[in-house]
């Protein structure tokens, strides 16, 4: 009977030990073997893996790629203007064994290291590098990061700028200055349509000038254009040509009376002299022509006998 009872103790004792033997380890882990606190090289992949009870305790290391938020931190650019940004770093551990013995806390480390690094580009950087030179600041942050924890075993994929939050009256501020850009850029963009369309009636103007007949249509055309509306008003713009053919002609007649001279010219007509009773009075002068001329010049006409 004692005999039945340790056979089945020492069966007992077997199969728990056999049962505490076997380690499962997943695919996203890694397990590190430490045997009397010493750590073995011999990393375990995936899979059934055997200890020894007692002896051996496995600590398993995550592969995955990590992602962990970095906290918002304040801080002071170099053109002096205070920003809360806030980031998230990617990494992943390559060296199960390192991140296992060289660092207590890899987790910890990473996110102390990230905020750090996170405070030192704020104070390195401009507010419009945080605003529109993300790429670059991305790659200086995971260079800064990465730096440290390759020691440990743990490589940073990559790390990002999430947000920059500003304070009220520097948002102000900034829309005040993007209004007064888009304004400018307005007005280039009306000066610039203004000078292309006067450069194009420039180069219409010298073709219609070389074309009288090229002014004729448009002006035809014109009038189509206005009579479609079905108005009772119609608008008939007078050309320029006809205008100048008036002047021309004119100019050609009072160069022809010019050149007549004096002698062609007809006399001039005045009045006979009649013998009827009543002088013919000359109109009088106007008072300051009589003062003018003295008493000696006298008004009239002799009555002839």
């Amino acid at each position: 009977m004692i005999i039945n009872i340790v056979l089945g103790l020492i069966v007992l004792i077997t199969i728990w030990l056999a049962v505490a033997s076997v380690r499962v380890v997943n695919q996203v882990e890694r397990g590190v073997v430490f045997r009397f606190g010493k750590v073995q090289r011999e990393i375990r992949q995936p899979g059934l893996t055997f200890l020894i009870p007692v002896v051996d305790r496995m600590k398993k290391v995550n592969v995955q790629i990590i992602t962990m938020p970095v906290p918002t931190q304040e801080g002071i650019t170099r053109d002096n203007v205070s920003v809360q940004v806030d980031a998230v770093a990617y990494f992943r551990v390559e060296e199960p064994l390192r991140a296992a013995i060289a660092v207590q806390n890899y987790l910890f480390a990473i996110e102390q290291v990230a905020q750090t690094s996170l405070r030192s580009i704020i104070g390195k950087s401009d507010l419009d590098d945080l605003l529109s030179n993300r790429e670059e600041l991305n790659r200086g942050l995971a260079l800064m990061i990465d730096s440290p924890a390759l020691g440990w075993g743990i490589h940073i994929d990559r790390v990002e700028i999430k947000d920059v939050h500003l304070p009220d009256p520097m948002k102000r501020s900034i829309a005040r200055q993007a209004e007064a850009e888009r304004e400018r850029r307005a007005r280039v963009i009306t000066a610039e349509g203004e000078f292309q369309a006067a450069r194009k009636l420039a180069d219409a103007s010298a073709i219609m000038t070389e074309t009288p007949g090229a002014l004729q249509l448009r002006l035809l055309q014109t009038v189509v254009e206005v009579a479609a509306e079905k108005t009772s008003t119609l608008v008939m713009p007078l050309p320029v040509e006809l205008l100048r053919f008036f002047e021309r002609s004119g100019g050609a007649a009072q160069a022809g009376e010019q050149a007549a001279g004096p002698s062609e010219r007809k006399p001039e007509e005045r009045p006979a002299v009649t013998d009827s009773g009543a002088p013919e009075l000359a109109p009088p002068k106007p008072s300051f022509e009589r003062a003018a001329a003295g008493p000696a010049v006298k008004s009239g006409v002799s009555r002839t006998t």
